[in-house]
């Protein structure tokens, strides 16, 4: 149990980990995979070999030992956690392992005159603390998505119905449940687990679905990254009739109900998405404001599917932005990045919208920025991160 005497030990911590937190979280990835390499599978590698997930778990470390005597503060960052989870499918049998880790690395990086049996203890009930704050609202997703209509729990076998080339980087694929039933329904925004074995080894990521639920089937569109095991894998080795297995739907990211007028803007595979939350918000009657930013024409995937909705739906004005223009290429209304002088121009004249956002890391810093200083309150803001969360101030 986390006592008084545990938090203020805790809350001592917070200067160490401001300087050394990263250092500490990229020993603890050490001893976990180490100890316990049955956990790689959870865990995108390139985003360990960038140094981003080592990032991403000191902020929240950090986080976590600021706020312990307001647990209620961390409310977003716990929500994003348990739903990166729940479509990663963790259990609770995975929480001791990397309970062991963090202790072990704690000790190891900052030394036993530092890192005390006191320390470790406090650390330890820490640790325990949150860990049964997430097992709890992770054991409730999945029960929900097992009891829901078309719903499961675990792993389900899925097989591939298609697979479209949609630009030179993104590919479609549709999936189909292997039993024949019906496939829960999800919030458009949200995003699927999916597992597969990559030259033996067990992989699992998560992917946006890109098109509004329909009942029957699933469909993502995966960007190539470069040396991306599975997106490689997907992209050169999956094809129309292979199997893979998913987990149900996850997350947070989704359309807030009201009357407002409705900003969708993505860079680069950030689209996808936003494909699923346009079927969606096209439905209600609501303006809606399509930015699009991609580095050229080539890389542009589903602009005829947009440039078709907007021809049939009065409501939706679409806009795109190439940092370059090539030739033999559709033309975009603009050349450049986006930045503020163009984000504004195609803005709504009344900021009192809601604005949703998503790409790369840098493109999202200037987008929030920017629609801060347009007047959109940053209350009707909405972004989600693809890979490890991380801030944008």
């Amino acid at each position: 149990m986390l006592s008084a005497e545990h938090r203020a030990i805790v809350t001592a911590t917070v200067p160490i980990l401001e300087q050394g937190g990263e250092a500490l979280t990229r020993h603890f990835y050490q001893i976990l995979f180490t100890d316990f390499p049955e956990v790689k599978a959870f865990f995108n590698q390139a985003h360990q070999h960038s140094g981003e997930q080592q990032r991403a778990l000191a902020n929240g470390i950090l986080a976590y030992a600021r706020n312990i005597e307001r647990l209620e503060a961390l409310g977003p960052l716990a929500s994003a956690i348990v739903n990166k989870h729940v479509a990663l499918q963790i259990q609770p049998e995975h929480y001791p392992m990397v309970g062991a880790s963090l202790l072990k690395a704690i000790r190891a990086v900052l030394g036993a005159a530092t890192a005390t049996d006191e320390v470790l203890e406090a650390w330890g009930a820490a640790y325990g603390q949150l860990a049964d704050i997430l097992i709890g609202a992770e054991g409730k997703a999945y029960q929900a998505a097992a009891a829901a209509k078309g719903g499961w729990r675990g792993a389900r076998a899925f097989i591939v119905a298609a697979k479209r080339i949609e630009s030179e980087e993104i590919t479609t694929f549709v999936f189909r449940p292997a039993d024949g039933q019906a496939v829960m329904d999800f919030a458009p925004g949200q995003y699927i687990g999916v597992r597969v074995l990559v030259d033996g080894e067990e992989q699992r990521r998560q992917y946006s679905l890109s098109a509004a639920p329909n009942g029957q089937t699933y469909q993502v569109s995966v960007k190539r990254e470069e040396g991306g095991k599975v997106s490689g894998f997907l992209h050169q080795r999956v094809d129309v009739g292979d199997t893979v297995e998913l987990f149900p739907p996850s997350g947070a990211f989704s359309l807030a109900e009201g009357s407002r007028p409705i900003v969708l803007i993505s860079g680069g595979v950030g689209i996808t998405p936003t494909l699923a939350m346009l079927e969606q918000a096209l439905q209600t009657g609501r303006e809606i404001r399509f930015i699009h930013a991609a580095r050229h024409g080539g890389v542009h995937a589903f602009r005829e599917h947009i440039d078709g909705l907007a021809q049939r739906h009065q409501q939706l004005k679409r806009h795109y932005i190439y940092a370059e223009q090539r030739a033999g290429q559709p033309a975009a209304d603009a050349i450049g990045l986006l930045g503020k002088e163009q984000l504004g121009e195609w803005l709504p004249q009344s900021r009192d919208v809601d604005a949703y956002f998503l790409g790369p890391a840098p493109f999202m810093q200037a987008v929030k920025r920017s629609l801060r200083e347009l007047g959109v309150p940053e209350s009707q803001t909405y972004y989600e991160f693809f890979g490890p969360a991380k801030a944008l101030d």
